[in-house]
């Protein structure tokens, strides 16, 4: 059996999202990991609450399936507030986004996922928005145009991004909360799987929460949509408990790894290493050589194997590490400096 190619990726899948309402935590006591930014948004939230003001605008980012839609509804059930959600390409027009704004209560909660690819034209709607909490919208045409002030309730905007980088200044300066999530840890993993085999009501013994955890690329969307699967595994070739044979046999036959790669990792890596002679290769070269799309690669492939030494990105390209010649049992090669 060959791996479904959306296994691993990050990216929400079409089954994911009637599993993740339910597995989602409600609270930031129940939200695991992400310590430093549980801690500080604890503390703006209760500052905010105490002082019965509308949060501080806030900006998540970091690679995707690390749990920022999450969050954002997490900080709206801690301030006690709906959150109303939308994302940036599906703003078309201007009037779609004053729509929306105009229709917030004070202290509600408006989440723009991939907030990096709002329109110009929108963007410009949402800075005297963040910032004065007023919409400036002009009537009119030529010189008879005029500008009018439509004031709005006091608000909290949660946007969040894969890709940091191409916010704007302007945008990014106006909010004043902004948290990194970074890929999560073996321990914080195996507590997401347990809780959420809990939610699930299928019984899992600690060293198959490690096994699973540990491929799970430190991110919890892969984790509980790999437990699913040996939850499947179980209920058909086992007695419905997950113990490590099962996790193990599960794995092996979806063709994922100990260090949670498909076959489409293992093929960007052995491109870089026998067509490219371990690198450095552009991105669109590496698009290309694997059939893949370049943001495909950059935000979905990339991040993981960047942080777990696989693969390393330089200003002439990506070179395969050490660790990845290792990996295939290859000889490291001694000339080139920039593997190390």
């Amino acid at each position: 059996m060959t791996a479904d190619p959306r296994l691993l990726t990050a990216v929400p899948a079409a089954d994911d999202a009637q599993y993740e309402a339910g597995l989602r935590p409600r609270s930031l006591d129940d939200y695991i990991g992400q310590d430093r930014v549980r801690d500080n948004l604890q503390v703006s939230i209760a500052a905010a609450r105490g002082r019965s003001e509308a949060l501080d605008h806030v900006l998540l980012y970091g690679p995707p399936g690390l749990g920022k839609t999450t969050l954002a509804y997490v900080i709206g059930n801690e301030m006690g507030v709906p959150v109303r959600a939308t994302a940036g390409p599906v703003i078309e027009r201007p009037g779609d986004l004053a729509a929306m704004l105009t229709n917030l209560q004070e202290h509600e909660v408006l989440f723009i996922d991939e907030i990096h690819r709002l329109a110009p034209a929108i963007e410009e709607i949402l800075y005297p928005a963040m910032e004065d909490y007023e919409l400036d919208i002009v009537i009119g045409q030529g010189p008879s145009a005029r500008s009018v002030k439509v004031p709005l309730q006091k608000f909290t905007l949660i946007g969040a991004t894969t890709r940091a980088g191409l916010l704007t200044s302007p945008l990014r300066a106006r909010f004043g909360i902004v948290h990194r999530l970074d890929f999560y840890a073996d321990h914080d993993i195996e507590e997401i799987v347990r809780r959420s085999a809990r939610i699930l009501g299928v019984a899992i013994d600690a060293e198959a929460s490690r096994d699973i955890a540990r491929r799970s690329r430190g991110t919890p969307r892969i984790a509980n949509r790999l437990l699913r699967r040996v939850r499947d595994f179980a209920q058909v070739r086992a007695d419905g408990t997950i113990n490590a044979e099962v996790a193990r046999g599960a794995m092996q036959l979806l063709e994922v790894d100990d260090n949670g790669f498909d076959e489409v990792d293992r093929k960007l890596l052995r491109t870089i290493i026998e067509k490219f002679s371990g690198g450095p290769v552009g991105v669109n070269s590496l698009a290309a050589a694997i059939s893949e799309e370049k943001d495909a690669i950059e935000d979905i492939y990339e991040p993981f194997l960047i942080q777990a030494g696989f693969l390393d990105r330089t200003p002439r390209g990506r070179v395969a590490t050490a660790r990845a010649y290792e990996y295939f049992g290859l000889a490291v090669p001694g000339r080139d400096s920039r593997l190390w």
